[in-house]
């Protein structure tokens, strides 16, 4: 087998409701979906999400088909390595995504080439599904209260809410909505992406903490490790490392310091499942468990993450996916997208052959359509957060 063709599209698909961070927000996201065409009429299916930008990614795509074109897609490591190595891309960062959709689409192809599904060559199903978050946005307590009541009525266990607010009051009377609207048992996971010095972090955590919290990510920057550590030894609440954890040279250096209780992973930021599976398992060596991170995708990088987290034990914690803000998907079916595909905040496991899912030709086209009309939109950007030229961190 053979690649012959290696065809990128970046569509957008809106959110029901703004995604709003510390320093920005968003109405909906785009992903670059790419097709692998090979010789014997197989067509692998992969996703990068646009990070940094769809530009970016298109760009790492156009580069990389001198590496992909004419290869076998079913030697994956061979053909990663001549990526890494010989097209010099093992620099991790704002390539991962596009390596990411790659690799994905040669395992999609390898599982299609002898009918198998993906979670067969990552060590067979652990679980059958999948548990996500229910993704909660920063609004006006009453919203999120409500959205608190939504999540707890579609069966989910933990509500994921961004904190780091301008100020700390609006913080906690965010998390004390969501607790009173998703009840007693709902799990509260808060994210500050990076917002707080150590200071503000344990003031500020130790205000939340009132409301019950199950994790608490990325409270301070990333890349001051003693700093992290320092926090996680005077919280009660497990810390999660986000920021700094993006690829498995990260991991490591979190591990040494002692600077997490749990890691994020994530296969776009690392450029692949293999190496989303292999940050499984350098934190399971070190006794700790993993979460599946997203920078925002689509059903494709959506079910290709679902087959290797199913597959591996540590991931013991509600994952991140966008079920609860996107309001469609490109795929064919009930596999990912709006939150009534999910089952008590679970997606199952694909039993088909490669990742399981098949493009929507419908859908694609229009949600092409719209990046091509509407793309600029559709950025991490909020103009107001522009005109103030925010700085991390906050406090």
């Amino acid at each position: 087998m053979r690649v012959t063709a290696l065809r990128a599209t970046p569509v957008a698909v809106p959110y029901r409701t703004d995604e709003v961070w510390a320093f920005g927000r968003r109405s909906g996201l785009v992903s670059v979906l790419v097709e692998m065409e090979t010789d014997e009429g197989l067509t692998g299916l992969g996703e990068a999400a646009a990070y940094p930008s769809a530009d970016v990614v298109l760009s790492v795509l156009r580069g990389l088909e001198p590496l992909v074109m004419g290869s076998d897609p079913l030697r994956i490591e061979a053909l990663i390595q001549r990526i890494d190595v010989v097209g010099t891309w093992h620099h991790t960062g704002s390539s991962s995504p596009a390596i990411a959709a790659v690799e994905t689409a040669c395992w999609d192809l390898l599982g299609k080439s002898c009918g198998q599904p993906v979670v067969s060559f990552f060590g067979g199903r652990f679980r059958d599904r999948v548990e996500f978050f229910h993704y909660v946005a920063a609004a006006a307590p009453e919203e999120v209260r409500a959205e608190g009541r939504r999540a707890a009525e579609a069966g989910a266990r933990v509500c994921y809410l961004k904190v780091g607010a301008d100020e700390l009051a609006t913080d906690v009377a965010r998390v004390a909505a969501l607790r009173e609207g998703a009840g007693p048992g709902m799990g509260i996971r808060v994210d500050a992406n990076e917002a707080w010095s150590p200071g503000a972090a344990l003031r500020a955590v130790r205000a939340l903490e009132e409301y019950g919290l199950e994790l608490v990510e990325q409270p301070v920057s990333g890349r001051n490790l003693p700093e992290m550590a320092y926090v996680r030894s005077r919280l009660d609440t497990p810390l999660l490392a986000n920021e700094a954890s993006w690829n498995r040279s990260d991991q490591l250096a979190v591990l040494r310091h002692g600077a997490a209780d749990v890691l994020s992973v994530d296969q776009q930021m690392d450029g692949g499942l293999l190496n989303l599976k292999r940050s499984a398992g350098i934190c399971a060596a070190a006794g700790l468990t993993v979460v599946k991170h997203s920078l925002g995708e689509l059903g494709v990088a959506l079910a290709a993450a679902v087959h290797v987290v199913a597959a591996t034990p540590n991931f013991r914690h509600a994952n991140q996916a966008y079920g609860a803000l996107l309001t469609d998907d490109v795929v064919r079916g009930s596999f990912g997208g709006p939150l009534e595909h999910y089952t008590d905040g679970c997606l199952p496991v694909p039993d088909g052959p490669g990742l399981g899912v098949e493009l929507d030709p419908e859908k694609v086209e229009r949600y092409a359509e719209l990046y091509r009309t509407r793309g600029a939109e559709f950025a991490f950007h909020d103009p107001e957060a522009l005109r103030g030229a925010p700085a991390l961190p906050k406090r």
